[in-house]
């Protein structure tokens, strides 16, 4: 478009109103299928109401409804998702299955959703969220530095930050510039060796992103699905923390080769650790390993350890799980000033400390990844495009 305005939600709505609802012949606007449209920067969310029985009727709507944002000018990204967590008004064909579809909304699917065969993605071997039962363990530093030292060990490597309403990863990486978009697709800047893909590559760093969890997952299999990844050995997810909506449906949406466990020494991070830990049991996530983060504090000038937090409780829990316990990462002042800087530690020094511990996790991640690859049962694939 020639329109040199900058796009507000209002006038994307407008331009939706070129978009049919096959069933009943009016705009979607207007046949009330359109919930919520989201603008942050030139990132676009456009949820739509729909039900079971209509599903794959509406998807190419969704994907018209994508093609058709994604050419507004300002506008370098769109994603629209389907969901039923409303009751949608019957269809004038199909009353006897729209209002079946609403009757089971809070079934086990969960706000009516259909149950969804997990995403996979072309060339990826494997998926990996780096995960914590609660925020303040480290765990985007870790996923951070682990990701650089499965990359400097020689494997290719992918980063996504997954956490939509904290995103981390743009300034522990020092990147600022967003992603250039070739053929409908996000090119993930580099940085360190690796790709990397986060929310905040797409808004301003103080943007709050105020969304409800069909955004969030609609932002997150975006970034997963019209990323131009290419070949990885390797896609380490930092997930949100906690072990809420947004962590189970990204665990249930996305085929994952298994997660690790990022926790503190002290009983009560422990305590959380447990709780993702169970999380991912029941939605049949193996647990790779734990790994306990902050172990030991040294001094750098006279050399005395000390063990703030306790030491040793990540392994502990690990023996008492059945799960391996990929390393101790130490308290060290120099893994957070390079990480404020946009230089992990293990890139800044190679040779130090810090970097070493990494590299050992990465290793033992590794192992544990071969193994799960080497014994996994194939199951029905889609790739998302």
């Amino acid at each position: 478009m020639a329109n040199a305005t900058p796009p507000t939600a209002e006038t994307l709505r407008a331009a939706l109103r070129k978009v049919a609802d096959p069933a009943s012949g009016q705009d979607i606007v207007s046949a009330g299928l359109v919930e919520g449209v989201e603008l942050r920067g030139g990132l676009v969310q456009v949820v739509l109401l729909t039900d079971r029985a209509h599903a794959a009727a509406m998807e190419p709507v969704r994907k018209q409804v994508e093609l058709l944002l994604a050419s507004v000018a300002g506008i370098t990204n769109a994603t629209a998702v389907l969901t039923a967590h409303k009751t949608v008004p019957a269809k004038p064909d199909a009353p006897k299955a729209a209002a079946s579809a609403a009757g089971h909304a809070h079934g086990p699917g969960g706000h009516g959703h259909a149950p969804k065969t997990p995403l996979l993605m072309e060339g990826v071997r494997a998926i990996v969220a780096v995960a914590s039962g609660k925020g303040g363990v480290g765990k985007s530093t870790v996923a951070v530095n682990l990701a650089v030292a499965l990359a400097r060990q020689g494997r290719k490597v992918g980063l996504l930050d997954a956490d939509i309403y904290g995103p981390s990863l743009p300034r522990m990486l020092g990147l600022t510039r967003k992603p250039q978009v070739r053929e409908g697709k996000m090119i993930p800047p580099a940085a360190w060796g690796l790709k990397a893909m986060s929310i905040g590559f797409l808004v301003e760093e103080e943007t709050p992103m105020i969304w409800r969890g069909p955004m969030v997952m609609g932002a997150l299999e975006q970034m997963l699905g019209q990323v131009e990844w290419g070949e990885l050995d390797i896609l380490v997810v930092d997930m949100p923390p906690g072990t809420g909506d947004a962590q189970l449906t990204m665990s249930q949406r996305v085929a994952l080769t298994g997660a690790v466990i990022v926790s503190t020494p002290q009983d009560i991070a422990l305590i959380d650790a447990r709780r993702a830990v169970k999380m991912f049991e029941k939605v049949h996530v193996p647990v790779l390993g734990l790994v306990e983060n902050m172990s030991f504090y040294c001094c750098p000038n006279c050399g005395h350890r000390a063990e703030l937090f306790g030491h040793g409780g990540a392994r502990q829990e690990a023996h008492r799980m059945g799960a391996p316990f990929l390393g101790a990462v130490p308290l060290l002042l120099d893994i957070r000033t390079t990480s404020d800087a946009g230089t992990p530690i293990v890139a800044a020094a190679p040779e130090g400390e810090a970097a070493r511990a990494f590299a050992d996790l990465a290793n033992e991640l590794w192992t544990q990844v071969e193994h799960k690859l080497s014994t996994a049962t194939p199951g029905p694939r889609i790739v998302i495009n």
